[in-house]
């Protein structure tokens, strides 16, 4: 039966509109009526959004944000970190992954991301070898954001290989490691793992440039003709300066000469680009995925937002601090820091730079989902966040972050009251648990 509420205030794509009726229907918004009648349906005060989709995680690395803060002997980096991160990761278990993930998918309800592009490519168990189910893990994912609600797109990582030329994988990437067949049955058994998940996506995610060769990449292609492709991609000095001794071409120019990257591509940080890849990656249509808290994290440096005329959309990655408006601050700060210059995302003279950045997010963060997301229209999901009364885009990006959340709803279905998950004492208490044996 179609569901009818009445919204106090709400941002439509014309603007901020008083007393918004919206009809839902099997999770999708089916009527919008502005100036409604106050018999329309039940009124739910405060100021609703579009919720915001998260197009890049890692979910497990959720469990270990904080540890890898302290310097080493050597010069920390990028890669340092994840030498860190493939320690930690030998010892969780499929019923900690699905902890972690109901964690994280959580935190990011309660932090202003209503969906979610999970670049899933923890597959294996511990000393590489497969599980009886090849999506045991997605199948782990997908369980996390029943519980939590949050609307999902899978992406099965396709990892062959430990860097260019190609050469083969290190130890610490056992259990990431896929051959052509391994991960063609991977992406089977994913599918039939989202059976029953509303409104759920599945897409394909070579790792990288120096994980996937271009033959293999062209065949993940042929594999999922449709749907969303994910890529890291230029994130690094070290891989460019590789790339380049490899083959004699950037990391985002090669991706662009050798496949046909157009609007149901993702290119995940970018942030080593000359100006002539940014300006060729903007003609592409793809996505520029930007994840500027883990970026400023990982010292990965910034990606050249102020020249980039494509869409783009943020992501929470290594999920060290999980927050929709922060990661849009960040994004906006890092701009200023590189230009030397204030507002400088916003649209033009008088445009707010919270609505901005807000609204871009959500059209690229839409189309990197590879669903009906980011608008209160007809036809999109019922995926809402709602502010406190009188809260504006800026002071939500700039001042008070995810605490003006007031309640959130992902396909109709309410999830967040009064900035807290039905379920977080739940979620909390095995997140605890789990927390407590690995760090114990």
């Amino acid at each position: 039966m179609p569901n009818r509420i009445l919204l106090d205030e709400a941002r439509l794509e014309a603007g901020w509109a008083r007393s918004v009726g919206v009809t839902i229907e099997n999770g999708a918004i089916t009527e919008v009526v502005p100036r409604a009648p106050q018999d329309y349906g039940p009124r739910m005060g405060g100021r609703a959004i579009p919720g915001m989709p998260n197009l890049h995680s890692h979910l497990f690395q959720r469990a270990m944000a904080g540890l890898a803060e302290t310097r080493g002997p050597a010069s920390d980096s990028f890669w340092t970190w994840r030498e860190v991160m493939y320690g930690f990761l030998a010892r969780l278990s499929p019923e900690d992954v699905e902890a972690i993930a109901a964690q994280a998918m959580m935190e990011m309800l309660e932090g202003g991301f209503t969906a979610l592009c999970e670049f899933q490519y923890l597959h294996h168990a511990p000393d590489g070898s497969a599980y009886a189910n090849p999506a045991e893990m997605a199948e782990r994912i997908a369980a996390a954001a029943a519980e939590t609600g949050v609307g999902l797109t899978l992406l099965p990582v396709f990892y062959a290989h430990g860097g260019f030329g190609p050469v083969p994988a290190a130890e610490g990437q056992r259990r990431f490691v896929s051959d052509r067949d391994s991960y063609a049955r991977l992406l089977e058994a994913s599918a039939d793992a989202l059976i029953g998940l509303p409104d759920s996506r599945l897409g394909v995610a070579p790792h990288s440039l120096r994980a996937a060769t271009g033959e293999e990449i062209s065949h993940l292609l042929a594999l999922r003709p449709q749907g969303p492709v994910h890529i890291h991609v230029a994130e690094q000095v070290a891989e460019v300066e590789a790339c380049l001794a490899w083959c004699g071409a950037r990391p985002v120019q090669h991706l662009l000469d050798t496949q046909p990257v157009d609007r149901r591509w993702c290119l995940i940080h970018a942030t080593q680009m000359e100006a002539s890849e940014t300006e060729a990656l903007s003609r592409s249509g793809a996505v520029a995925g930007l994840c500027p808290i883990t970026e400023a994290n990982l010292g990965d440096g910034f990606f050249d937002a102020m020249s980039f005329a494509g869409p783009w959309g943020v992501g929470s990655d290594s999920n060290v601090e999980i927050t929709a408006p922060g990661e849009l601050r960040m994004l906006e700060y890092g701009q200023r820091l590189l230009h030397r210059a204030r507002n400088v995302l916003a649209r033009g003279e008088g445009s707010s730079t919270g609505a901005s950045l807000y609204e871009a997010a959500l059209a690229g963060g839409a189309q990197a989902s590879g669903r009906a997301l980011g608008r209160i229209a007809p036809g999109a999901r019922a995926d809402l966040v709602w502010l406190e009364t009188g809260s504006e885009l800026d002071d939500y990006v700039f001042v008070r972050g995810a605490r003006a959340i007031r309640r959130v709803m992902v396909g109709g279905r309410v999830v967040v009251e009064q900035g807290r998950h039905q379920a977080r004492d739940r979620i909390a208490a095995r997140f605890r648990a789990v927390m407590e044996r690995l760090r114990g």
